[in-house]
């Protein structure tokens, strides 16, 4: 795992290094505070050890020994997210098992620890890559949106507040769409959160407008493309016209693209910026880099093994690519923001799925970075996704990570000074791999809690937080055989108060 520290001026400082451990192949990142101290830790999906790392932030810059949490053999994390699913206030982390086919859900215990997973199945061969965390239903609870790869479908898992979820609903994404990344936003302006879907099979970004109950109307599809190749998608308002707009990765065109919302759930033809001939772009992330209150993009470079920065010049443009690197061999492959060691400065954690380790970027504050310091994630872990969250209610933020080899999501806990402790690890079942991890509260305990979706498991696993930076076991729901789901993000739509999950699945096209 690699940390880039922001100089304040779209520039940052050389990459620190934390390994996550030979083989452990980090392919995914998130940035949240697992021992509530204030300081932002990391979570990173180490696919080829199938564990989640957390590396807990030090405040500084750098980070604690990595403490891994398995998510089961063969389970294959592939990514996390992080939220608080029971509501006890502890960051809790949610991890996509792309092996097993499930999501993970490990509730935190507010101390950096992570109790057992809980899985929620995705269904047989879903094969989920991503996952995400929202509101869907206006209940207060976070929900799980998922994107099951092999099912080419969303999943959206209800949240019912402790820490458990409804069984998956699908939402296809169209025949051969193979969604890879889910987000959500408000794309039409109507407070009712939407999700917005990657379609690396059919070069679209689908949009998913949300009716405010937990349902959504039929995908409209934007092309990114013929042969592109979107692998990630990201929401800001990249013009200033109060509109959410996206940004997604085009893994085989070597550029990032910018589709301007309109405000009406529409948007104008996509823009492309290039990322390097061979860069082979997996993520895109967004944040201010260099204090100028214009968003900015940053890009993990998986073929280049480098990431990007493209400083925003508030009108939906952008400067010429930066890049920062990773190490040969590194392989990013996921980020996540966060303000790991409390300058107010924008970093940059990155699972580095080659490198099995989440790397962590700390921002100068000009729009460069320090060099990377990388937390291990185990040998063979292959992470493959990250998210950001407090999970041990210190007010430092720490990562959770779905780690795709290692079929488990790792918990990074922060010290607050940019280094994390070592990563602790919390199955999502054998052979599960999972892969697309998100944060919320899914039990409304106040405690973060974690949905991952489980590729190989076909389903969606939730570990419910303790609060303490340890996770429950998780807790799975299906989404039957071969349905692969890839990719999930958390909402309230239904507007109940209570967070549900909306999945991408590959094998049936849809979103549940």
């Amino acid at each position: 795992m690699a940390v880039l520290l922001g100089n304040d001026d779209g520039t940052f400082q050389a990459q620190r290094t934390f390994s996550t451990g030979v083989g452990s192949y980090p392919i995914w990142v998130a940035v949240g505070d697992f021992n509530n101290d204030t300081r932002p830790d990391i979570a990173v999906a180490n696919f080829g050890s199938n564990t989640v790392g957390v590396f807990l932030g030090n405040g500084n810059g750098t980070f604690a020994a990595q403490m891994t949490f398995s998510t089961g053999v063969g389970s294959y994390p592939i990514s996390v997210a992080v939220g608080d699913f029971n509501q006890d206030t502890r960051a809790d982390i949610a991890v996509a098992n792309y092996g097993s086919n499930t999501v993970g859900i490990f509730l935190g215990n507010g101390d950096g620890r992570l109790t057992a997973q809980s899985i929620f199945s995705t269904g047989a061969l879903s094969a989920p890559h991503a996952v995400a965390v929202g509101d869907f239903n206006n209940d207060t609870r976070l929900d799980i949106t998922v994107a099951n790869n092999g099912g080419n479908n969303v999943g959206v898992l209800l949240g019912n507040g402790d820490g458990t979820f409804t069984a998956q609903a699908t939402f296809s994404t169209g025949t051969g769409s193979t969604p890879t990344s889910v987000a959500v936003g408000d794309f039409n302006q109507d407070t009712r959160p939407d999700i917005a879907v990657a379609n690396l099979g059919s070069n679209t970004v689908s949009v998913l407008l949300g009716n405010g109950n937990g349902t959504f109307l039929a995908p409209r599809t934007f092309s990114t493309g013929a042969n592109f190749g979107t692998y990630v998608v990201a929401l800001g308002d990249f013009n200033n016209d109060t509109r959410l707009d996206i940004t997604v990765a085009n893994n085989a065109g070597n550029n990032v693209g910018v589709l301007l919302g309109n405000g009406d759930g529409t948007f104008a033809a996509q823009t492309t910026f290039s990322t390097g001939t061979g860069s082979n772009p997996t993520a895109v992330a967004v944040g201010d880099f260099n204090k100028d209150a214009r968003l900015d993009i940053t890009v993990a470079n998986y073929g280049s093994n480098n990431v990007g920065v493209l400083l925003g010049n508030g009108d939906g443009t952008f400067a010429a690519l930066v890049t920062f690197s990773m190490g040969a061999l590194s392989g990013p492959y996921a980020m996540a923001i966060g303000d790991f060691n409390q300058d107010t400065r924008c970093d940059i954690t990155v699972a580095n799925y080659g490198g099995n380790n989440v790397g962590v970027l700390l921002g100068n504050g000009d729009g460069t970075f320090q060099a990377q310091t990388t937390f291990s994630t185990g040998m063979g872990s292959s992470p493959i996704s990250v998210a950001v969250g407090d999970f041990n209610q210190d007010t430092r933020p720490d990562i959770a990570v779905s780690n795709n080899g290692g079929s488990n999501v790792g918990v990074l806990l922060g010290n607050g000074d940019g280094t994390f402790q070592a990563q602790r690890t919390f199955s999502t079942g054998a052979d599960s791999a999972p892969n697309g991890v998100a944060v919320g509260d899914f039990n409304n305990d106040t405690r973060l809690d974690i949905a991952v979706a489980n590729y190989n498991g076909n389903n969606v696993g939730v570990l419910l937080g303790n609060g303490d930076g340890t996770f429950q076991t998780q807790t799975t729901f299906s989404f039957g055989t071969g349905s692969a789901p890839v990719s999930v993000a958390v909402g309230d739509f239904n507007h109940d108060a209570r967070l549900d999950i909306a999945v991408a699945i590959i094998r049936d096209s849809n979103i549940q």
